[in-house]
């Protein structure tokens, strides 16, 4: 049996060698990108947090509290700095990893692919900015306040140095007075830091990656890589694939993995939708060729 000549051994190697040495400059470059951003949101973590709470604090607000959140542990708050951290490098680098997939995968493509992808690089990051703001403005507020609804008694710290002080002037100005006797046990919100965060951008990570739903299937339905009959007789098997995804990346509570699961299931739908979409469009080119 001949041996490969050199030349032949060079040829068929160089494509693939060329291929990884143009993904590892787009990983480095992707990498970096996120490095840089974390950096930035490190030195600025406190402008994030405060931004962050905001959907606590209006909850607290409206039942007249005060909105503090409490460390834990020592290292507790550089953990939460580093939290923010990641959280917010990982969102602003996330057009810049995406262009740097469009760089890697371009070459490949004739000209009419690149004009079908272009839309679908562009709204893959608007559709992640949508369901991070869904996520915030509209489910963190209403979840928010469903479990503080479930305090009871006085609204107010049991080491609160304000309502011990107001309760000794109400025992000196009147010693005759009886203690007011509380049948049940007082629970009130007294959150850890990073815990709060934790819940907060698990919700709004859910959700931004939730929305790139539509894109990816509508992107594999212009590839011709599914079809809407398809995604719609599987219709049974991925309520069960995005049940447990729910309830992976949402707190073990059932209300967050149900409008988890219905906002998911509701894109499913969408992207069905839009492939067929697509489908009309290309039996009509194909027929217009006829």
């Amino acid at each position: 049996m001949k041996s490969a000549k050199p030349d032949d051994i060079d040829d068929t190697s160089a494509p693939l060698i060329e291929h990884l040495a143009e993904l590892r400059t787009r990983l480095i470059w992707s990498v970096l990108a996120f490095v840089v951003a974390m950096v930035l949101c490190y030195f600025v973590w406190n402008p994030i947090f405060d931004f962050l709470t905001q959907p606590i604090c209006q909850a607290l607000e409206k039942r007249d509290q005060a909105c503090g959140l409490i460390l834990l542990k020592l290292q507790e708050g550089f953990f939460v700095a580093m939290r923010i951290a990641f959280f917010g490098g990982f969102v602003l680098a996330f057009p810049v990893v995406g262009y740097q997939l469009w760089r890697f995968v371009a070459p490949g493509l004739y000209r009419s692919e690149k004009n079908a992808l272009l839309p679908f690089l562009i709204a893959s990051p608007v559709m992640f900015l949508i369901g991070a703001a869904f996520a915030y403005y509209i489910i963190l507020p209403w979840a928010f306040d469903f479990f503080l609804g479930f305090q009871q008694g006085p609204l107010v710290q049991p080491a609160d140095p304000a309502a011990a002080q107001g309760a000794g002037q109400a025992v000196a100005a009147n010693p005759a007075a009886p203690a007011a006797e509380q049948p049940w046990a007082g629970i009130v919100f007294q959150g850890s830091v990073e815990e709060y965060l934790r819940l907060t951008t698990k919700f709004i990570l859910a959700f931004g990656l939730s929305f790139q739903l539509p894109v990816a299937l509508t992107l594999m339905g212009k590839a011709g890589l599914v079809s809407s009959e398809g995604l719609g007789s599987v219709r049974r098997y991925a309520v069960v694939v995005i049940l447990i995804l729910a309830a992976m990346v949402t707190p073990p509570d059932v209300i967050s993995q149900i409008v988890l699961f219905s906002v998911i299931y509701g894109l499913y739908e969408v992207s069905i939708f839009l492939v067929r979409r697509i489908e009309k469009k290309r039996e009509l080119e194909e027929q217009a060729d006829v």
